[in-house]
C-alpha cells in the first residue's frame, strides 16, 4: 500500500529519507526552509548543498510550504534540528491530519527544557495523535543510504502498531528496519552518541589511536546507558543498533560531521571557526550543553560529557581534559 508521504526538512537525511520512500512508489512531498534549495531541486533533480552526486527520484515533490507538506498526508517524517523541532511543530500542529502517523528522525536534547524529542512531541501532540507517534534512528550515514548501501535502524514506538506500520513502510532490500517498544533508549543514543563522537573526533586531531578511541567508545557507551537508566529507558537498548550500533558508526566514520568537528578541535581550530564553515548541523554540540544538564539535574555522572563541554564552552585544552580524565579517581568498570 503506497503512502502520502510529507518530509519536514531537507538536510542530508531528510532528503535520502524522501528519496528512499519515493523510490519504494509512495507519493512524497519533500519540505525544504530555504526557497532557493527548493528551486534548485525542482530544475535539476539534485540537492546539490546537502546530498551532491545523488541523482532523486522523479517521484519526489518539493516545497517551501509547511502548509503544503502536511496537509492530507498519511504520514509525516520530522528530520529537522532538534533545537527547532518545536517552532516547526508549534507551526504545522494545526494542519497535521488527526490519524496521521508522525515519525521523528531529529537527533538532540532541547535547551532549556532539556527534554528529548519525544517529549517535545507529547507535550505538543494532542494524546490520540501522539499514539501514532515513533523515532527512527541507527546507524546510518545518508550518503551511504542514498547510494543503497545495506543499512539497518530501529523504528520505537509505544505501540506496536505503530512501530510495526513503520517498518513495513521504510524497509527496502537495502535498508532494513527493526522495531523496539522504547522510545527514551533508542532516541537517547542517537543524542549522546554524538557528544562521544566529538570526544571521539578530538582524540583523533590530537594524534591519540584506536586504544584510546576504544576507551572513548565503551566508556561513552556506558555514560549514555548509566543516564538512560536513571531516564527510564532499557538497559538492552544501548546494546543494540540506536545504542552501540550508531555509536561505533559516528566515532569512527568519516562522514561524521560530530567527528569531523571534534578533529578540528583537536587540531586547535576554535568552535566559532568550525561553525562558520559548515552548513549541516552537528547536533553534538548543542547535545553537549544540554545533556550535560541533564546528568547533572538527575546526579548522573557523565565525564566524557562533561570534559567534551568544557571544551566547547569553556575553552579548556583538549590535551589537559584528557589528562583529567586518565586521572580521575580510581573506579570498578561497572556501568
Amino acid at each position: 500500500m503506497h503512502e502520502n508521504i510529507g518530509v519536514i526538512g531537507a538536510g542530508s537525511w531528510g532528503t535520502t529519507l524522501a528519496d528512499l520512500l519515493a523510490k519504494k512508489g509512495h507519493e512524497v512531498t519533500l519540505w525544504a526552509y530555504e526557497p532557493e534549495l527548493v528551486s534548485e531541486m525542482t530544475e535539476t533533480g539534485m540537492n546539490g548543498v546537502f546530498l551532491p552526486g545523488i541523482r532523486l527520484s522523479p517521484r519526489l515533490s518539493f516545497t517551501n510550504s509547511l502548509a503544503e507538506a502536511v496537509a492530507g498526508k498519511g504520514l509525516l517524517l520530522f528530520v529537522v534540528p532538534s533545537q527547532v523541532l518545536r517552532g516547526v511543530i508549534g507551526t504545522v500542529l494545526s494542519a497535521i491530519p488527526a490519524d496521521a502517523l508522525l515519525v521523528s528522525a531529529s537527533k538532540g536534547i532541547e535547551l532549556g527544557t532539556l527534554m528529548t524529542v519525544s517529549q517535545v512531541y507529547e507535550e505538543l501532540l494532542p494524546a490520540p495523535l501522539f499514539r501514532n507517534f515513533a523515532v527512527l534512528s541507527g546507524p546510518s550515514f545518508a550518503r551511504e543510504v542514498a547510494q543503497e548501501m545495506p543499512t539497518a535502524v530501529v523504528a520505537a514506538a509505544a505501540e506496536e502498531r505503530v512501530a510495526r506500520r513503520v517498518q513495513e513502510i521504510f524497509t527496502t532490500p537495502f535498508f532494513r528496519v527493526y522495531t523496539n517498544p522504547d522510545i527514551m533508549g533508542v532516541e537517547l543514543g542517537g543524542a549522546i552518541k554524538n557528544v562521544i563522537a566529538l570526544a571521539a573526533g578530538i582524540s583523533d586531531g590530537l594524534g591519540f589511536g584506536n586504544n584510546t578511541r576504544a576507551a572513548l567508545i565503551t566508556r561513552g557507551l556506558a555514560e549514555m546507558t548509566r543516564l538512560g537508566l536513571a531516564m527510564g529507558a532499557s538497559r538492552e537498548t544501548f546494546a543494540g543498533l540506536a545504542g552501540m550500533g550508531d555509536l561505533v558508526l559516528t566515532c569512527t566514520g568519516d562522514l561524521s560531521r560530530n567527528r569531523t568537528v571534534g578533529i578540528k578541535l583537536g587540531q586547535g581550530m576554535t568552535l566559532a571557526a568550525i561553525l562558520g564553515e559548515m552548513r549541516m548541523v552537528a547536533e553534538g554540540v548543542k547535545t553537549a550543553e544540554s545533556a550535560r544538564s541533564l546528568a547533572a539535574r538527575l546526579g548522573v555522572d557523565m565525564p566524557i560529557t562533561e570534559k567534551v563541554y568544557s571544551i566547547l564552552y569553556e575553552e579548556k585544552p583538549a590535551r589537559a581534559a584528557v589528562v583529567e580524565l586518565m586521572t580521575r579517581d580510581l573506579k570498578a568498570e561497572g556501568v
